[in-house]
């Protein structure tokens, strides 16, 4: 049924090609009787620009995965209130990206910062090809601005981290053997009703032969979180398993690496300059407001045809991108 699905879209696509293809020829008939539609021409021509790129980056959407939902989880770097803050502009940023692209959003887990921002968020993006266009969002994010937080309005570097994986379904098989997961209920400490705030419903599930943790609280209900949590918990040792057998299971631990300079993938400056930089693919975005508000296509549509054509990150960043 997947694979049916993902054909008729590829057919609708095609057709809707070929109607936008005999729209623009349409104009340029009237134009050349000498009608003045130069303007409705122009727009038609950017449109279907438009949804070229986007065919485009579709075709690169090939992987095992890449249908499947994703799994979504941010969290701040060190400096407290700061990072904390930038986390949560970041959660923004990718469900604002989820709302455009038509995709729903489950909210996991949530915990609030302590005195703004978020300490950690988990969701569930759902939609094909969410995992896909999001796999190259995984790393350490860089923010540049004057701090809001900073009564002599001083400019401050922030960081925080994005780690996704593939929300795996039954069609795959991911053996977990229950005494390898360690089950843990506790009292919800983030958003929520009265019953979630003051019964232990939240999960936290840990694998022990990889270490790998989860946890869901936003159900009001155990069973509900605890069912949550295992597909959670499926999903990324599945990732885990997956980077082994490809032999690059050091990109797993990349996105452990202290969340600071050296191993961020992409800096959003909003003082002295504005700018957005994918330090990976060199993308650029001038409008960092536009970008914040979850228009990711230039740099989900770069890192998806650097890896298309094989290439992979410079080794090193120049000076120009830590200023």
């Amino acid at each position: 049924m997947r694979d049916r699905k993902r054909l008729e879209a590829q057919l609708a696509m095609d057709a809707e090609l070929e109607r936008r293809g005999g729209d623009i020829d349409a104009y340029f008939e009237l134009a050349r009787e000498g009608e003045p539609v130069e303007g409705d021409l122009e727009r038609e021509i950017k449109s279907f620009g438009e949804f070229v790129e986007e065919m485009e980056t579709r075709t690169t959407l090939s992987g095992e995965t890449d249908a499947f939902n994703a799994i979504v989880t941010v969290h701040p770097g060190a400096g407290g209130t700061e990072s904390q803050d930038w986390a949560d502009m970041l959660l923004r940023m990718y469900l604002r990206w989820a709302e455009r692209k038509g995709y729903k959003t489950e909210m996991n887990d949530y915990q609030n910062g302590e005195e703004a921002g978020i300490k950690s968020a988990t969701f569930t993006v759902i939609g094909e090809y969410a995992f896909g266009q999001l796999t190259g969002e995984s790393g350490v994010h860089r923010l540049v601005r004057i701090s809001p937080f900073d009564q002599a309005k001083r400019r401050h570097t922030s960081f925080a981290s994005v780690f996704v994986s593939p929300e795996i379904d039954d069609s795959i098989q991911i053996d977990i053997k229950p005494e390898d997961v360690r089950v843990d209920t506790y009292r919800s400490g983030g958003k929520g009703g009265q019953h979630v705030n003051t019964t232990d419903s939240a999960v936290r599930m840990t694998h022990l032969p990889t270490g790998i943790v989860v946890q869901c609280q936003n159900e009001r209900s155990q069973h509900k979180n605890r069912d949550k949590a295992m597909k959670m918990l499926r999903s990324r040792i599945y990732e885990y398993e997956l980077e082994k057998k490809r032999e690059i299971s050091k990109k797993l631990e990349d996105s452990k690496l202290d969340i600071n300079f050296g191993s961020q993938i992409r800096s959003y400056v909003l003082q002295p300059y504005r700018m957005a930089k994918d330090l990976r693919t060199r993308v650029e975005v001038g409008d960092v407001d536009r970008v914040l508000d979850g228009d990711l296509a230039p740099f989900i549509r770069g890192y998806l045809m650097m890896r298309r054509q094989g290439g992979g990150p410079p080794e090193s960043a120049g000076a120009e991108d830590l200023e």
